[in-house]
């Protein structure tokens, strides 16, 4: 009897167990909003709502005390164990918005990824996460500004996560560059030492006694030396083991900054180098920080290993005879990369305006990069949302840009399968791509832009119709975002709603979130909702067998719309190089601009009759995939005559920020 009440006992806990596991603690305190009219600016609306202490929204939303480590009471950075604890729940729905090519200005796809986690879970009290990338610094001082959402549908504090929040990128700006100075010190010493002297130095006596550390015996076992004992190496082992022998004209890995500055483009370094130990100057340049492969790694990684594991395997240069790719591993810098980032790889948990929850980590740029938020933010959010929740996940610009790469790379990586994609899309946007006059930030819109002109949005349309093409092309529902300006009319908007519906969307929907917070996008959630009740059937658009050149090619012709592909000399000599060197399997990441969907960012709606000229190609072998750089596109922006940072000032009495938008 005693036995049969323990194990009944036994049973019943086990039951509770799988029943917490299957049902997440969900208990989320929605803020009120107080909507103001006209809408103010996107700083006061922020600053309109008091936001809750982070440790007690981690409360909320099941994050254990111990899996939360604040910084200050408005963010934090949230331990990987989280995952490890919920491994075994089922996850959420998992929604991915993206958008049309958009204006310079920007169709507010942030604001929407906002509006329908604040409409999830203040308004249908659902288990919500939005998972979102940090800002770069480059935009926020020049053009485009913050990416924080605006209007009533915001992460929350505006300032901190626009400005530094907990130094993430900073982190990745000294890796990259540790790595960098690192790749032209070895230069230097190996151009002014013997073998011998190489070597005493690289595996130094401790007393009387040499001992190789890790990282050294991984280079070892790479060079097919089986020896661990530094006396037993030949002179030619010595010589093999101490000379990388780095080709200079070949070094692929440059320094970055996270400010847009078009003057480090291409720089010279070395002068006082040659001028004091004879090693050749050599041509350079510095790329935005967000581009740097360091950002890719953190937002790819599944675990530190994983990362450790990654920053290893990034390729920087190769050897003078051609014959060897030099990675982080081979200049010893694998362990030190992971130090700094060991912080990094947490994502920060931060609010909305309503106080759902919001994942800030990472930030690749979508036009140069990846451009998608973390895989362990999105991994960790599905588990806390649990099998009743939803887990929304901004791509970086239009279907053709940081959609693509969500799909075809991030959920490579990550195993996760999406259940629909949000397309934002604006009347104004549309306009542009029917024919309306250029529109420029910084500068008062055309009237066409603010008067009703339907047959603009008509023939601009085509813009958007190819952008639910290339969504479906991955097997996913389409669920139009019309987010609504007060200048656009019923008959703009009717055309369309009708014109998505008949192109194959799901649905189409008209927003309201910028004015009316979550409350204006609950149509949108509700439709979302209906979108996802069928199983996915998500698909890649290419096979990783096809070889680099095809992958590329279905990229251009089914994404983009182009005719065919073409490479430079140099561009086709680097693709050889990387199929020859064992490259061939990985996926595809085009740098191209988020303008058009060709290589022309003038060419508007759907461009026609072109080719995609390819003009450089190179592997980030840690984050996993090889970039094809497109048309005149740079990694580092410039400055415009104007930039935003004319604006922003800070209150010497009060210390709040002032201009930030």
């Amino acid at each position: 009897m005693t036995v049969a009440m323990l194990m009944q006992n036994t049973a019943e806990a086990a039951s509770r167990s799988q029943q917490l596991l299957q049902q997440p603690s969900w208990k989320l305190q929605a803020l009120k909003l107080t909507l103001q009219r006209p809408v103010p600016s996107d700083i006061e609306a922020a600053r309109s709502q008091t936001p809750k202490n982070i440790a007690e929204l981690a409360a909320e939303v099941g994050i254990r005390p111990d899996e939360i480590e604040p910084y200050g009471w408005s963010k934090g950075k949230v331990s990987l164990q989280t995952y490890d604890r919920l491994k075994d729940r089922p996850n959420g729905k998992y929604i991915v918005v993206s958008g049309i090519t958009p204006t310079p200005l920007g169709e507010g796809k942030s604001t929407t990824t906002v509006g329908l986690a604040q409409a999830f879970g203040a308004h249908l009290h659902k288990p919500i996460f939005a998972c979102v990338r940090q800002p770069s610094q480059g935009p926020t001082f020049g053009i485009k500004g913050g990416a924080a959402g605006g209007g009533y549908s915001q992460v929350i504090p505006m300032e901190d996560f626009n400005l530094h929040l907990t130094g993430d990128i900073h982190a990745i700006t000294a890796a990259n560059n540790l790595l960098a100075a690192a790749i032209d010190a070895r230069i230097l010493h190996e151009g002014t030492q013997t073998d011998a002297a190489l070597f005493r130095r690289l595996v130094p006596a401790k007393g009387a006694v040499r001992e190789f550390v890790p990282i050294q015996l991984r280079r070892l076992q790479r060079l097919g030396i089986s020896k661990t004992n530094p006396e037993e190496l030949t002179n030619d082992e010595v010589k093999r083991f101490v000379r990388l022998d780095i080709d200079p004209l070949t070094i692929s890995w440059n320094r970055v900054l996270d400010t847009n500055d078009q003057f480090l483009r291409e720089i010279t370094i070395g002068k006082s180098v040659q001028q004091e130990k004879g090693i050749p100057e050599r041509q350079t340049q510095f790329d935005i920080t967000v581009s740097s492969e360091i950002m890719a790694v953190l937002a790819l990684a599944t675990s530190l290993a994983d990362m450790r594991e990654k920053f290893g395997k990034m390729v920087v240069a190769r050897s003078k005879d051609g014959q060897h790719l030099i990675t982080a591993d081979d200049i010893g810098v694998t362990g030190a990369l992971t130090v700094l980032m060991k912080d990094a790889i947490r994502p920060n948990l931060m609010q909305t305006l309503e106080g759902t929850p919001v994942f800030v980590h990472a930030g690749p740029f979508a036009n140069i990069a990846h451009g998608n938020s973390s895989i362990v933010a999105d991994l960790i959010a599905l588990k806390l949302v649990g099998s009743e929740g939803f887990v929304v996940t901004e791509a970086g610009f239009g279907s053709d840009i940081g959609m693509e790469k969500f799909c075809d790379i991030k959920c490579r990586y990550s195993g996760l399968v999406a259940d629909a994609v949000v397309l934002v899309a604006t009347v104004r946007a549309l306009k542009m791509h029917g024919g309306g006059p250029a529109v420029q930030a910084g500068t008062p819109l055309p009237k066409e832009y603010v008067e009703e002109h339907v047959d603009l949005v008509r023939k601009g349309f085509c813009n958007l119709g190819k952008h639910i093409e290339n969504a479906s092309r991955f097997g996913l529902p389409v669920v139009v975002a019309i987010n609504r300006f007060h200048t656009d009319t019923e008959e703009e908007i009717n055309v369309i709603r009708g014109m998505a519906l008949e192109s194959g969307a799901f649905d189409a929907i008209v927003c309201t979130h910028w004015a009316d917070g979550g409350l204006g996008a609950v149509n949108l959630a509700n439709a979302v909702i209906r979108a996802t009740e069928a199983p996915s059937q998500f698909r890649f658009l290419y096979d990783l067998e096809l070889s680099l050149a095809e992958k590329m090619r279905k990229i251009a012709r089914d994404i983009y719309g182009a005719t065919d592909i073409s490479f430079t000399p140099d561009a086709q000599d680097q693709l050889d190089r990387l199929a020859a060197a064992g490259f061939g399997r990985l996926p595809i990441c085009m740098a191209k601009t988020h303008l058009s969907f060709s290589h022309d960012a003038s060419v508007k709606g759907v461009a026609r009759d072109f080719v995609l000229p390819i003009r450089q190609v190179w592997v980030s072998a840690g984050a996993g995939f090889v970039c094809a750089l497109v048309g005149t596109i740079t990694k580092m922006p410039g400055l415009p005559t104007r930039p935003a940072f004319f604006d922003i000032d800070i209150d010497p009495d009060t210390q709040l920020i002032q201009g930030l938008f």
